[in-house]
């Protein structure tokens, strides 16, 4: 493995830790927001449309993280490499 392997492998593996910790972080707080403000609801039928409400933004939010790790995946030698491209010219640059 290259050590421009090795790099982008990093870039790649950090962003799909930043992803998952942003997937994990709207869950949680989608949690947190459902039981805080559940005495606010007026009825039980608004409650019933927050919760679906809050589902519909969880699956979504949720389903284009994944979309965009995946794309990441089958582009990450093009997107990575041009951004180590970049970020060894603005290093070069400073010097």
């Amino acid at each position: 493995m290259t050590n421009l392997d090795q790099r982008i492998e990093a870039m790649h593996r950090s962003d799909t830790r930043i992803a998952w910790a942003f997937v994990v972080g709207l869950w949680c707080a989608v949690i947190f927001v459902a039981i805080a403000t559940w005495d606010l609801a007026p009825n039980g039928t608004a409650r019933i449309l927050l919760l679906i409400a809050g589902a519909v933004i969880l699956v979504f939010n949720t389903a284009a993280i994944l979309a965009m790790l995946r794309h990441y995946r089958e582009d990450r030698d093009f997107m990575y490499g041009l951004d180590i491209k970049f970020l060894d010219a603005a290093r070069a640059a400073r010097r």
